[in-house]
């Protein structure tokens, strides 16, 4: 959809210095382990939107090390095997600031020049980010196969000292910051929710006139991916009453606004060895038991992600970034956008009880206010075929609630299941990655007493 809406560097510059996410002071870590905590700490320091594109390395870097997106330091749709090679080492506890890139803007049915798509937007040249540009551009680590490869552009990976097989490695988001002020949502023929299968058939309780994309418009067979009509909207970032908003024009002089909420879609550790770094079972779209693109919206700022380790390090990697998301997210994309996020990054030894016991098996999230006990329909990713069952996610979350309420909270299994069952809230995560997820929301404010 080739909208074209004002100039986005006036935007910029009325956004100006507001107040807009909490980022977090630094933290210096001394040498060894950092003790890990299983609360998340609310990170107390107020950051802005800054004034112009937040190029890379440029403006506030609040951590203790920066990574950048170059194309030498990312993978682009594939995340890092066990055993390769970190771009960046850090102490357990201490700070990393990372530059993400999103990838939309660059991919080849955007015809990979973000500078001549933002274009035709209203976007000018220099409010187009100059890593996207280069990884558009200059990435050579792998060749592009647009309909096998991800999407994703992943930074990393990041060596954590002492991290070790059976270990968790807890994720702190202090802070996640838009670098520009205007993302895109993307709709691509035979993917998300009402996508057409592989067969040309509708999927199962929808009729062939309800598929999105139109199947009409399905240029696929030319294998010409600038030709395949996907759909990409493009969707300005503007001040509203209550902070930054993103806004979706229709019909005649209408729009629909929405606050933005960024969050990393994409944050793991190395979960499976391969002989090459484009190999299936690396792919960047399917969530695994090393975390990846998990897309769950609550994971943002204040927020902890906790990760079994699988390899020396942990091999830290981020992507997906988004400023906003919908449960389900069921057109394929969030609103992506680019972030520069910062991470504390601690290892959890096993019985120190300083990270959820399910978390060194399984992914599990937590929030200041609840636990996010996680499920996946297929938490290996691509090895050994693709399950798509939301039913198995949902009882995957389920038991690993009951396993941490039973083991963390000292419930009984049978009270802890009809707790689930009456105060507890189970949501789709997402229903586009392949592997689909379902994650539970328990509120700490129950368990005060």
């Amino acid at each position: 959809m080739d909208m074209a809406p004002p100039d986005p560097r006036p935007l910029l510059a009325a956004l100006g210095r507001r107040d807009f996410l909490r980022a977090a002071a630094a933290v210096t870590a001394a040498g060894g382990l950092v003790g890990c905590s299983a609360s998340v700490a609310p990170a107390p320091v107020a950051a802005t939107l800054p004034d112009g594109p937040l190029q890379p390395g440029v403006g506030d870097i609040p951590g203790d090390h920066y990574l950048g997106s170059d194309p030498a330091d990312v993978r682009w749709g594939y995340v890092p095997a066990i055993g390769a090679a970190p771009v960046l080492t850090m102490r357990s506890g201490q700070t990393v600031t990372i530059d993400t890139v999103s990838h939309e803007g660059i991919l080849e049915d955007q015809g990979r020049d973000p500078v001549a798509w933002f274009g035709r937007h209203g976007v000018a040249a220099d409010g187009v980010l100059s890593d996207a540009v280069a990884v558009a551009r200059d990435y050579r680590r792998t060749p592009r196969d647009f309909d096998a490869d991800g999407p994703h552009v992943i930074t990393g990976p990041v060596f954590v000292e002492g991290a070790r097989p059976g270990d968790v490695l807890k994720v702190e988001t202090l802070s996640a910051v838009p670098r520009v002020p205007y993302g895109v949502v993307s709709s691509r023929h035979g993917k998300g929710a009402l996508g057409r299968t592989a067969s040309g058939a509708p999927p199962a309780g929808i009729t062939l006139d309800e598929v999105m994309p139109p199947p009409a418009a399905d240029g696929r067979a030319t294998g010409d991916p600038a030709r395949y009509g996907n759909v990409s909207v493009f969707t300005a970032v503007r001040d509203g009453a209550d902070g930054p908003e993103a806004y979706l024009p229709f019909g005649e002089g209408q729009e629909v606004s929405f606050g933005l909420r960024p969050f990393m879609g994409t944050m793991g550790v190395a979960h499976a060895a391969a002989d090459a770094e484009n190999a299936p079972e690396l792919n960047s779209i399917p969530p695994t038991l090393g975390g990846g693109n998990i897309d769950i919206r609550l994971l943002g700022p204040d927020s902890a992600f906790y990760l079994p380790v699988r390899a020396e390090g942990a091999l830290f990697h981020v992507g997906d970034p988004h400023l906003a998301m919908g449960d389900g997210e069921v057109a394929l994309t969030a609103l992506e956008g680019s972030l520069r996020a910062t991470f504390r990054l601690t290892v959890c030894r096993p019985g120190e009880g300083t990270a959820p016991s399910v978390a060194f098996g399984y992914p599990f999230g937590e929030t200041p206010d609840a636990w996010v006990p996680i499920g996946l329909s297929d938490p290996d990713g691509s090895t050994g075929g693709q399950g798509t069952d939301l039913d198995v996610a949902m009882r995957r979350a389920v038991v690993n609630a009951l396993d941490f309420l039973q083991d963390d909270r000292g419930m009984d299994r049978a009270t802890a299941y009809a707790y689930l069952s009456a105060a507890a809230d189970f949501a789709v995560s997402q229903v586009v990655d392949r592997t689909v997820g379902v994650h539970g929301v328990i509120p700490k404010a129950h368990f005060r007493s």
